[in-house]
């Protein structure tokens, strides 16, 4: 097993196949059955043993660094902001890269606007351990 970030962006992938644009757009009917296909999603993952984390992030944040013994900390320079193309993440431990694909693929299959699939693109990315590999 191997583990992988499905890693949800609000922009900054491939151009998006529709563009249903931002969830704040949307009817709060149309938010709601989204939210609901992301939980019976985890639900799914976590009965087949695949299933280690998932979190949305809330739009507020900031870039933080060390700024020197005493100094306060630096919070803000010429950086994408990642709170604009963040979403959240799941974390998945499946088989295979194959596998995670496969799961990113339905993961992108929520409802948007009058329910249809938003296809949207998710970045996967294994976890440095050693264990993953991506094949193509």
């Amino acid at each position: 097993m191997a583990k992988y970030l499905l890693l949800k962006h609000y922009r900054g992938g491939p151009a998006p196949a529709v563009d249903y644009g931002s969830m704040d757009q949307w009817t709060p009917e149309e938010v709601d059955a989204h939210v609901r296909f992301m939980r019976d999603f985890a639900a799914r993952l976590q009965d087949s043993g695949e299933f280690v984390d998932t979190q949305a992030l809330a739009p507020g944040g900031a870039f933080v660094r060390h700024g020197g013994e005493g100094r306060p900390p630096v919070t803000d320079g010429p950086f994408a902001e990642t709170k604009d193309l963040i979403a959240g993440w799941y974390i998945i431990d499946v088989e295979s890269w194959d596998r995670a694909v496969q799961v990113a693929a339905e993961l992108s299959a929520a409802p948007g606007p009058g329910g249809e699939p938003v296809c949207e693109w998710l970045e996967v990315r294994p976890f440095l351990d050693g264990s993953a590999a991506v094949a193509e």
